[in-house]
């Protein structure tokens, strides 16, 4: 454990406040006695005024007593500080244990089903073939969401080691979405690049396309409208490239702004909407535009008005 660290960890802190009371009320004690006796003698001896005596020593004892005190205030502080986080922390990591064990708990369910429909019936194989498509739908599901999680474990652990490659990202994004068109069906996906230029950009492809799916099946989840479309400005700059990705979805109020970002954390939790996904889509997206030297920036007008989540990614020199 750092020093810094150590001197900041909530029992270090607990300990060096309760030995500051301790040691204010040792002081306050000794002092008081000490300096009593000891002045009282030397005004009888040289026969000088209380006043005179008392004015410096007391005031010493008051600001090393003060000191000491705003120490222990400073300590309590910081406990109360910690202890909210790590409240806040099991909140969201229930919030995240319940609707996880959902998104788990649906598909494995669906494919009991059908298990259980292919032992008991003959079925045609016309039925059979579109049985067997939605239990690859779930099995997809179900693979998607462990991948989310032993990704998400593997960039935080820094254990992740990929290849970066220079690329260019108007080309990949256009890849990227023409193979994977069957999952954006309902999704109208439009791509805006400057016209006859190339984007080139140092990236790391598994965890930039990891990056583009996330983006695009949020805007697909986190949508009412009648038809979902996702338009991506790629725009390059001397110092950025700025990839946004603006979708006709639910939006978010400001104050989700900053959180939307955090671990496990869920839009629609803490109002009258139901929370959707796991809370850690975003906070993938976050780890993996930091591994890049880079960012996401998230804005909204406001909830029903749609969102725009913008990759900033450093220049290629």
């Amino acid at each position: 454990m750092k020093p810094v660290k150590w001197l900041f960890h909530p029992i270090s802190v607990f300990i060096f406040s309760v030995t500051a009371l301790v040691v204010s009320l040792f002081l306050y004690i000794y002092w008081y006695v000490g300096v009593s006796s000891g002045l009282r003698a030397a005004m009888v001896r040289f026969n000088l005024e209380q006043d005179q005596v008392f004015a410096a020593d007391t005031w010493v004892v008051i600001l090393v007593l003060s000191m000491l005190i705003g120490t222990i205030l400073l300590g309590i502080f910081i406990i109360f500080v910690f202890s909210q986080k790590t409240m806040q922390l099991y909140r969201l990591q229930n919030n995240f244990i319940n609707n996880f064990t959902h998104e788990l708990k649906t598909p494995v369910t669906s494919l009991q089903l059908y298990l259980q429909t292919f032992s008991k019936h003959e079925l045609a194989r016309a039925d059979q073939l579109k049985y067997i498509q939605y239990m690859l739908l779930d099995v997809n599901r179900l693979t998607e969401n462990i991948n989310r999680m032993l990704n998400l474990a593997k960039l935080e652990s820094k254990s992740y080691m990929g290849e970066f490659i220079v690329c260019d990202v108007v080309k990949t994004i256009n890849r990227f979405v023409e193979e994977n068109v069957h999952l954006f069906k309902a999704c109208r996906i439009v791509v805006h690049a400057p016209e006859n230029a190339t984007v080139y950009q140092h990236v790391n492809r598994h965890l930039f396309e990891m990056l583009l799916m996330n983006f695009l099946t949020n805007a697909i989840k986190y949508n009412d409208a009648k038809f979902p479309q996702v338009d991506i400005f790629i725009e390059s700059g001397r110092k950025q490239t700025r990839i946004r990705f603006v979708d006709n979805g639910i939006g978010f109020d400001r104050k989700e702004m900053k959180k939307i970002f955090r671990k496990f954390y869920q839009i629609g939790r803490s109002d009258d909407m139901t929370a959707k996904g796991s809370g850690l889509g975003l906070h993938l997206v976050q780890n993996i535009a930091r591994l890049h030297k880079g960012r996401v920036v998230a804005e909204s007008p406001g909830r029903g008005k749609g969102s725009t989540f913008t990759l900033v990614l450093p220049a290629l020199e």
